[in-house]
């Protein structure tokens, strides 16, 4: 049996709306459903008292922008979410919300429906006391962040402009800390061309481009510097038509996480100065940087200093940590704008059929979320 009905006050309201945010299934991609799911979000941001815009985009869904008034002498706050989810449609059909053991389950229940959730809860509160927030506020909320971010990439930019600071809602690392930092993220294509011949007649005349791409990818890879936070990692590879037949293409996909935009444009410049190892072989690299790292800076930290004490104030520890994962606060402190990310709730999970959020986080974040919004 569900311990859903017997959670008491402000914990069952906000289980309420995640519960209803995770059975709207929201794969990335299918426009349909994330156009239903913001649909959901749009009437509870304008009972709220927000003014919402939604922008649709074609074969994606629909992201969702709302503002709330405040002290209009003072730069605005951002807040960011997203919508979309990597489960696919018919997940819930396997595995629906349920609330067992202190823990709300269900597909994309931390990553990140119960960060909306919570903000919708804080704004609800706020809104029913007739409180508004200290700053004007801007809230937008993404359908394409699980992919990239593409489309959703020039809004987060023209709303951080100008900002005080960012906060965003993806879920908190496993253990309930903030993120203060978060790797960036390349993926390149590497591709090697040699000349096809007979594997048995003449393999002699051939130029084997998997070969020639097996010395790339040690080389790529000798590119890490893990002690430095940076990783690459070869994931796809593929090459060649036939066993019998010399390859003459293959390629293979890189991805690379780094801390700093330094190590991003060292590991980039290594990419770029790879040279054949195997006679006539020819190489092409394709891709580069998807997100900037989200570095710490001095700024970040006295955002995170203030969350931290607010927290204290309503007694619990915020305590920070670093992802290796990027999210659409890269963007926003790839700009120089203050950002603290992972204020969502406690739990772990992410992408996977164990993903839950501890239920009696939730009380806390509201409170969290609604202090930052009045007093920072």
């Amino acid at each position: 049996m569900s311990e859903h009905s017997s959670v008491p006050g402000e914990a069952a309201a906000v289980l309420e709306r995640l519960r209803r945010l995770v059975e709207l299934e929201s794969p990335s991609g299918d426009a349909a459903r994330l156009t239903a799911l913001a649909d959901e979000i749009a009437r509870a941001l304008t009972s709220a008292g927000a003014a919402v815009t939604a922008i649709d985009v074609p074969s994606q869904g629909r992201h969702l922008r709302a503002t709330l008034d405040g002290d209009a002498a003072l730069p605005p706050l951002l807040v960011l979410g997203h919508m979309d989810t990597v489960f696919a449609a018919g997940t819930l059909a396997e595995r629906p919300f349920a609330v067992a053991g202190g823990r709300a389950t269900g597909p994309g229940v931390y990553d990140m429906k119960a960060g909306i959730a919570v903000l919708l809860q804080a704004l609800a509160d706020m809104h029913a006391r007739g409180a508004q927030p200290r700053r004007p506020l801007r809230i937008l909320l993404t359908c394409d962040e699980e992919v990239g971010s593409h489309s959703s990439r020039p809004l987060i930019q023209e709303l951080a402009t100008g900002a005080a600071a960012t906060l965003v809602l993806e879920p908190a690392l496993p253990g309930g800390a903030a993120k203060t930092a978060r790797k960036g993220v390349a993926v390149y294509t590497l591709r090697t061309y040699g000349r096809a011949t007979h594997a048995g007649l003449e393999p002699q005349t051939g130029i084997n481009a998997i070969t020639e791409l097996a010395h790339q990818v040690l080389a790529a890879q000798a590119l890490a510097r893990p002690e430095l936070g940076t990783t690459v990692t070869a994931g796809l590879i593929a090459g060649g038509t036939a066993s019998n037949v010399v390859p003459a293409e293959a390629w293979a996909e890189l991805d690379v996480r780094f801390s700093t935009a330094v190590e991003a444009a060292r590991v980039d410049a290594g990419l770029h100065a790879l040279t054949p190892v195997v006679a006539g072989a020819r190489l092409a690299l394709e891709g580069g940087v998807n997100r900037p790292p989200l570095e710490r800076t001095a700024a970040s930290a006295a955002l995170y200093a203030r969350a931290r004490d607010l927290a204290a104030a309503l007694g619990f520890d915020l305590e920070e940590g670093t992802a290796g994962g990027a999210s659409d606060g890269n963007l926003t402190g790839a700009l120089g704008v203050p950002t603290l990310d992972g204020l969502g709730p406690d739990g772990g999970g992410a992408h996977g059929p164990d993903e839950h959020v501890l239920v009696a986080d939730l009380p806390r974040r509201i409170s969290l979320i609604v202090a930052l919004l009045q007093q920072f």
